[in-house]
């Protein structure tokens, strides 16, 4: 372990100084760069966890101080059966964030996807509740201490505001996530709590979610934040209600973060992150196979910056904001709403170089 340690350790100044994987020059640390301001993070999936390749292994602790696992901690996966969890990889991810002096964010405690196959025959309430409580009282107490933060609940609202029609609403009710943040609090109590979820920043949902935090907070019930993650599209960018949500929601005394950010570019026929939506391939539904046009590179370029713009006029509100994907070849909209598409809505690219994106955001911090 201290070789394999060691060699990391030089693999990640080798790579600083641009000696890694081909790369010809430093790139700036966008941790670094905006390390006064707020938390730079990616999500994170199996082979990056288990650290497969070295080069990866360095970018990664170069760019990013905190993480979220992509999938491993969602119930389908650490709770496969009734009686049973696997914490196997959840602890491989606090391991590795330990190691690189990585903040890790659990994701997600409560959700109404990606369940374990078990729960489809279950049809009593009593199940349901004693899923629910033995699952957050578990995985959160297993995690207490290891986890510097929690998405408690992930998508409980509709598009406009009301409470999505889950099994959790079906058959708890519409106090299920007040219960889910006491049950969180109480397992886990020095463990900052968030609710988490996509198109928050568009005001019907805003609302909604505003009325959800209000509701925790009067039942003497801790949250800390709001998460909204950020699945936007090129040139559609809603910055003006990104910017009231980051007021209103600051406005109710909890931390904003921006948890699952990207900017997808390739056509789509809805808005959102619902991934039980699919689209139809068609000739025109994968664009740019082998690489983008540099007039759509320089709008996402122009989208990204902006972006940051905001975040940092707001940075006494915003605490973190979190890539969803290292590079573009990890994303999961190279597979969402269309499987087998290539799309480029990171930072960086399959090779882990800088896009004219990155150069405008560590320009903003020159």
């Amino acid at each position: 372990m201290i070789l394999k340690r060691n060699y990391v350790a030089v693999s990640t100044a080798m790579f600083m100084m641009g000696t890694v994987a081909g790369f010809s020059q430093s790139i700036p640390s966008l941790k670094d760069a905006y390390k006064k301001d707020f938390g730079i993070g990616t999500c994170l999936n199996n082979a990056q966890i288990e650290e497969r390749d070295p080069a990866t292994t360095a970018f990664i602790a170069s760019q990013f101080n905190m993480a979220t696992p992509e999938n491993i901690m969602k119930s389908a996966l650490l709770h496969p059966k009734w009686d049973t969890y696997d914490f196997t990889m959840g602890d491989k991810l606090i391991e590795f964030g330990k190691k690189h002096n990585i903040k890790i964010n659990g994701h997600t405690l409560i959700w109404h996807s990606q369940l374990p196959s078990f729960i489809r025959g279950i049809k009593s309430a009593d199940s349901i509740r004693t899923f629910f409580t033995d699952h957050i009282k578990t995985v959160a107490g297993h995690y207490s201490g290891k986890v510097y933060s929690w998405d408690v609940v992930n998508e409980a609202l509709n598009e406009d505001g009301t409470m999505r029609k889950s099994v959790f609403l079906q058959y708890l009710g519409d106090d299920f996530v007040t219960e889910a943040f006491r049950l969180a609090q109480q397992a886990s109590p020095k463990t900052e709590l968030y609710y988490n979820d996509y198109n928050n920043e568009q005001p019907k949902k805003r609302a909604g979610c505003i009325e959800l935090v209000k509701k925790i907070k009067a039942a003497g019930v801790r949250i800390d934040g709001v998460g909204i993650q950020g699945h936007w599209h090129v040139g559609k960018v809603p910055f003006k209600d990104i910017e009231e949500s980051i007021l209103q929601y600051a406005a109710l005394g909890v931390k904003v973060m921006f948890t699952e950010l990207d900017i997808e570019v390739l056509p789509r026929n809805f808005q959102g992150a619902d991934v039980g939506q699919r689209m139809t391939a068609n000739a025109q539904s994968n664009p740019y196979p082998d690489a983008l046009p540099d007039s759509v590179q320089q709008q996402l370029a122009s989208d990204y910056e902006n972006l940051f713009k905001l975040f940092l006029k707001h940075k006494d509100k915003v605490t973190r904001v979190t890539f969803w994907g290292v590079n573009d070849g990890d994303s999961w909209l190279n597979g969402w709403p269309i499987r087998g598409r290539t799309n480029y809505p990171l930072l960086f690219d399959r090779k882990n170089q800088p896009k004219p994106a990155f150069d405008k955001v560590i320009a903003l911090k020159k």
